[in-house]
C-alpha cells in the first residue's frame, strides 16, 4: 500500500512515543517524532494516552511491531510511562545522550535532525 504509515518496507507496525514537554528538549524530541512519522519512518502515537491507559492506544501498542520512546531530559517521562504499563520491549532515544541539554538546547532543524538520525537507526534505518 503506498503512503502506508506502518511503514511496510522495513517491517511490521513501528510507533513513536515522544516527549512533548515544556522544556526546549520536549519540543526537540517532540519535532523529531513528527519528521520520522512523516518520513514514513513509523507512526508518531499518543504517550499520555499510555498514561492514561487508554484502551484503544494499548491495545494498538500492544500490537506493534516495533517501538521507539524519544525523552528529551534524563527524567526519561516516555520510557517510565511506557514501562508503568507494562511495555518492556522498546527502543530508547534519550536526547541527552546526543548532548542535547534542558534548558541549553535551540530548537533548530540542526538538533532536530540529530534526534532523527539517532531515532531513526534505533528503528532500524541508516548506521
Amino acid at each position: 500500500m503506498a503512503g502506508n504509515s506502518n511503514c511496510n518496507c522495513c517491517g511490521g507496525t513501528k510507533l513513536i512515543f515522544a516527549c512533548s514537554g515544556a522544556a526546549d528538549v520536549g519540543a526537540v524530541a517532540d519535532q523529531a517524532a513528527r519528521k520520522l512519522s512523516a518520513e514514513g519512518k513509523g507512526k508518531m502515537f499518543c504517550t499520555v494516552g499510555i498514561g492514561g491507559r487508554v484502551p484503544g492506544i494499548m491495545k494498538t501498542t500492544e500490537a506493534a511491531d516495533q517501538i521507539l520512546a524519544i525523552d528529551g531530559c534524563p527524567l526519561n517521562c516516555v520510557k517510565n510511562s511506557l514501562e508503568q504499563a507494562g511495555f518492556q520491549k522498546f527502543e530508547h532515544l534519550q536526547l541527552a545522550e546526543l548532548g542535547l541539554e534542558k534548558g541549553k538546547t535551540e530548537i533548530s532543524t540542526d538538533n532536530i535532525a540529530k534526534a532523527v538520525q539517532a531515532g531513526a537507526k534505533k528503528l532500524g534505518y541508516g548506521q
